[in-house]
């Protein structure tokens, strides 16, 4: 067994510890955005467009964290880091390291990988499916 085999094996693992690590570090972007924790002052309510990206990086980073509506979930994402990345940042310079944008674009591509590659292992909704046949089967 080479170790492409071996890696690939573990891909699904990999990709659930990914998920876990980027939607924790999502859903503590919304907390800090909504409630003005770990070192960060409150956004007013409704204020346009941050309160709304707090919600959707609290929401959205909870469910890919658990691993429940993880593609859809993520696209919201993707799209939102995506407009935060290019009405925030690019006007200061093309380049990431240049505009401060390095956070939102790290995001959006990463949400856009687990749009396309589903939740991995680990995922609630994984779970839930594998239990799924066993129950209905129970009762029929």
């Amino acid at each position: 067994m080479g170790v492409t085999d071996r890696l690939d094996r573990h891909q699904p693992l990999v990709l659930g510890l990914f998920r876990i690590v980027i939607g924790l570090l999502f859903t503590s972007e919304g907390a800090a955005t909504l409630f003005g924790v770990l070192a960060r002052d409150a956004t007013p309510a409704g204020d346009w467009p941050f309160w709304y990206a707090g919600v959707i990086e609290l929401v959205c980073g909870a469910l890919v964290l658990l691993g429940v509506l993880t593609r859809a979930a993520a696209f919201l994402s993707s799209g939102a880091m995506a407009f935060a990345y290019f009405t925030e940042h690019q006007p200061d310079g093309l380049f990431p390291l240049q505009n401060g944008g390095l956070s939102p674009a790290l995001f959006c591509w990463g949400f856009l990988l687990l749009v396309f590659s589903g939740p991995g292992a680990l995922a609630v909704s994984g779970l839930l499916r594998q239990d799924a046949p066993a129950a209905s089967g129970a009762r029929g």
